[in-house]
């Protein structure tokens, strides 16, 4: 890609003869009438109406242009036709040289003349080197040529509907679906989702690149990892096709760059990203990049780079509530026609809390243990399967669990458990509660009549008993000690 020299001297624009400026007016406008039959009216528009001629002399046209970035689009993508305008119009001796503005606060522009390229040298270079300096053509071929190579990489079972919505992913995954439905369309390019290890980043914006490939939207869609993407850039500038490479992914619509962290010190690589981001956003097209921090907290990232990251969206994944744990649970287990009992979904999602990749891990290691032993998957088979990925130490069953599982399941408070109230389900929540103590811990009957308000031991036997028999006759409370069983039996691991 050309530069701006270094150590060019930038001075005012000077002072310009009103009669070579006439000249080069007639020449330019000769040269645009050229270019309208070979590039599209929008591009004409886009790159050559605010390109002013300002001077020439010797065979030598120079043309002012808006900033470097204007240059060096006009360069990599348009060169060939312009050159061909020039040499029509001035013959294989004429020259051409740009004038960059580098800075548009000053009444008068302050630029900088780039050394002038003869026009037959340079065309003659391109063809020596085999490739098309304009490459809209070029650029096209490669892209047909490669997309096996370079196809979208996308995982079709990384869906929208295959992503599990909770209040840890809510605003991502709604800005996901709308960069989906609208590609480079939107206020949110380009699209930054960043989180820690395994909380669905991948999943997410590869979701938005099925939706677009589903939509029809656009072919060019390609999903590329950032490792990959510097270890391809290194071998292109060891193959010398660097242009190549340029060119394929500037013909991109929806570029999707997982882990951006990794670019962090790769100066040459970020320099590639600066100048491919300033092409396809410039052309309306989609960028949506993944990150395991926010970009500002990326040491290591060029102040450029981390300017155009923020000019969209950015938005966080965090580790997913209790809740948003067991419908993730409930999904995979859909996914592959499954049901477990309430107990094991509740002990896994209560204790795999961080990591949805873990959680989906836990699944399948569980899903395929049921298969090789062909053993009913209850909460015992699920401790032993799950044993290194869930190591949790257990706890001495207190009364203190039993109280905190019974106000939960009645939905009544501490309070109302070892108040005096008669209530008939605080009456029933306290008298369960109590069979519970002495079923399941060792505490004396003394020590469950005190904890539970201050009662004596006859009451508490006389609780028991009442329980006992509703349990001998009722299919709803038996129901309800076992579904209460289970409750403790987590809470107490």
């Amino acid at each position: 890609m050309p530069h701006v020299p270094t150590d060019e001297v930038v001075e005012e624009r000077p002072t310009i003869s009103p009669v070579h400026s006439g000249i080069a007016q007639k020449i330019w406008d000769s040269c645009l009438d050229i270019l309208k039959d070979k590039i599209s009216s929008q591009a004409f528009k886009t790159w050559f109406t605010p390109i002013r001629p300002i001077h020439f002399s010797d065979s030598e046209l120079t043309i002012e242009v808006p900033s470097q970035f204007f240059y060096e689009w006009i360069e990599e993508n348009y060169s060939k036709h312009l050159k061909q305008a020039l040499k029509d119009i001035l013959g294989v001796e004429g020259k051409l040289r740009y004038s960059v503005v580098m800075d548009k606060s000053h009444a008068h522009p302050v630029t900088i003349e780039l050394p002038h390229q003869n026009i037959a040298k340079t065309e003659s270079r391109d063809e020596e080197n085999g490739c098309d300096a304009g490459r809209s053509a070029g650029e096209r071929e490669y892209l047909e040529r490669n997309r096996a190579k370079f196809e979208s990489h996308l995982n079709p079972k990384y869906t929208f509907e295959s992503l599990i919505r909770g209040d840890c992913n809510s605003l991502a995954f709604a800005a996901a679906k709308s960069v989906a439905q609208n590609p480079g369309q939107n206020a949110f390019n380009p699209l930054v989702i960043y989180g820690g290890v395994g909380l669905g980043k991948t999943h997410m914006i590869q979701a938005i690149g099925n939706q677009v490939r589903e939509q029809m939207t656009s072919d060019n869609v390609l999903y590329v990892s950032s490792e990959k993407f510097a270890i391809d850039f290194v071998n292109a500038i060891q193959n010398g096709s660097i242009q190549d490479f340029s060119a394929f992914y500037r013909q991109v619509d929806v570029l999707m760059i997982d882990d951006i962290q990794f670019f962090a010190g790769k100066e040459k690589t970020q320099e590639e990203i600066f100048h491919i981001f300033n092409a396809l956003h410039q052309s309306n097209k989609q960028i949506i990049l993944s990150s395991d921090r926010p970009i500002k907290e990326i040491r290591g990232i060029e102040d450029r780079l981390i300017s155009r990251f923020n000019w969209g969206l950015s938005a966080d994944i965090q580790p997913p509530d209790y809740e948003t744990r067991k419908a993730i649970i409930q999904s995979k287990l859909e996914q592959n026609g499954v049901t477990l009992d309430e107990n094991v979904t509740e002990f896994i999602a209560t204790n795999v809390t961080h990591n949805v990749r873990e959680l989906e891990g836990c699944i399948v290691k569980l899903l395929a243990a049921h298969s090789l032993f062909n053993q009913d998957i209850d909460l015992a088979f699920t401790k032993s399967t799950l044993k290194d990925i869930i190591r949790v130490e257990s706890k001495k069953l207190t009364l203190e669990t039993i109280e905190k599982a019974v106000c939960s399941y009645f939905s009544i408070t501490p309070n109302d458990l070892k108040g005096k109230s008669k209530k008939k389900e605080i009456a029933s929540g306290r008298q369960i509660a109590m069979y519970l103590g002495k079923e399941l811990t060792n505490s004396s009957l003394k020590t469950i009549g005190l904890h539970f308000g201050g009662r004596d031991h006859s009451t508490v036997i006389h609780g028991y008993n009442t329980i006992q028999k509703k349990i001998d006759r009722s299919n709803e409370v038996r129901t309800q000690i076992e579904e209460l069983k289970k409750r403790i039996e987590i809470m107490s691991i």
